[in-house]
């Protein structure tokens, strides 16, 4: 995938939602492997696998579980947790030979996931710093090089939720994470970002939004 800011901006103006976003982009990746961290009821995954006929291995990636030491507006009772998941089975059913679903925590799970074959894994999960940490740091290894990662919630403050929960922290931890790796990363319209996995690259931060100008946690909540 080029990520010549002239292209990308063009080609996202087009877009009027995530989805919409992402259908486009993984076309223009080709991507045939990926995986999705964070399911939840099954939105995302059904318009990808609608959209992308050339996706042949969505891994879904999700405990559908209360946790104790998750402090975040999604963590709700038990019993709705398996109305959810089974929403996500019934959005999902139709492609049921090209997914496989793997229920728990990220560090617990992926390593069903071979190294080195995914062309796309997109985090739409736990957002807080320990979550977006863990998340970034055991999925790179299962991307090929010219990979690529996106994620949601890449919000400008973090103070997604009210102060009784902990802070969304996708942004800035993403584009740190980008600089220790040594990998360009892309903010993109409505709160998504792209890494690209690449030998010899160099980290940049590319802005084609024009929102990210302040990073910085220093924002009052």
């Amino acid at each position: 995938m080029d990520l010549d800011s002239q292209k990308i901006a063009k080609l996202l103006s087009e877009c009027d939602s995530r989805f919409d976003l992402w259908i486009r982009l993984l076309d223009l990746h080709k991507a045939r492997n990926m995986a999705e961290i964070g399911v939840w009821k099954g939105d995302f995954a059904e318009r990808i696998l609608m959209g992308c006929s050339q996706v042949e291995q969505y891994y879904m990636i999700d405990p559908w579980a209360s946790l104790p030491d998750w402090n975040k507006p999604f963590n709700v009772a038990p019993a709705m947790f398996d109305e959810i998941y089974q929403e996500m089975l019934a959005k999902t059913d139709f492609a049921s030979e090209r997914r496989t679903i793997l229920r728990g925590r990220t560090k617990d799970v992926v390593n069903d996931i071979p190294d080195g074959s995914l062309d796309f894994a997109y985090i739409d999960g736990d957002h807080t710093l320990r979550g977006i940490t863990i998340d970034l740091i055991k999925i790179l290894p299962k991307i090929r090089e010219g990979g690529i990662i996106g994620g949601d919630d890449f919000t400008t403050t973090p103070w997604q939720h009210d102060t009784r929960y902990e802070p969304t922290l996708v942004c800035p931890y993403s584009v740190y994470f980008s600089e220790a790796m040594d990998l360009p990363i892309i903010a993109l319209p409505h709160n998504q970002f792209l890494i690209k996995k690449e030998r010899g690259a160099n980290f940049s931060f590319l802005d084609v939004t024009g929102d990210y100008a302040d990073i910085s946690l220093n924002k009052l909540p």
